[in-house]
């Protein structure tokens, strides 16, 4: 889709916050109204809907939605979408008490190349592992990601979240 498409989805998220509670149906309504004018096979619709179950409190229906972006092609189409997506759905997994499968696609995210969403990656991952009990493990992530953006300590910082997965830390 073009610029204008692009544009006014964008004010769509920005306005978002100025939806009551009770208007999560409107808001959706209007994200579905722009969904309906991409093609019928774009993987874009998928996500921005999936996006807004999410964002209005439904992962159950989220879950579905994002996989179907990414199985449409959303990686070919935007992978910076592609890995919103992976972090979103993770984090929809954990909501639904699928845990274990936000873990599983967030893990190779950790080794994908870098960009602005490494921290979201890391954040989410971590609360994933915490609702499986691995809460050494996602502390240690949570510190590590941290430790980058710290005025000083960066190196004790990062050095205490290693230790926490050491196999003798416990």
């Amino acid at each position: 889709m073009g610029h204008d498409w692009e544009d006014r989805v964008t004010a769509a998220w920005a306005a978002f916050d100025d939806y009551a509670e009770e208007d999560a149906a409107a808001f959706r309504a209007v994200i579905d109204a722009l969904v309906a004018e991409l093609p019928g096979n774009s993987p874009l619709g998928p996500f921005e809907r999936a996006c807004a179950f999410d964002s209005t409190g439904h992962p159950a229906e989220a879950v579905a939605l994002y996989r179907e972006a990414l199985d449409g092609g959303l990686e070919k189409v935007s992978p910076y979408r592609a890995r919103r997506a992976r972090i979103q759905l993770a984090s929809s997994l954990r909501n639904i008490g699928r845990a274990e499968e936000g873990v599983a696609l967030l893990t190779p995210e950790l080794d994908a190349p870098s960009d602005e969403l490494d921290d979201a990656v890391r954040a989410c991952l971590a609360l994933c592992l915490s609702s499986l009990g691995r809460d050494r493990e996602g502390l240690a992530l949570v510190l590590g990601a941290l430790a980058r953006h710290l005025p000083r300590y960066q190196r004790s910082m990062a050095a205490y979240a290693r230790e926490l997965v050491k196999p003798d830390a416990r």
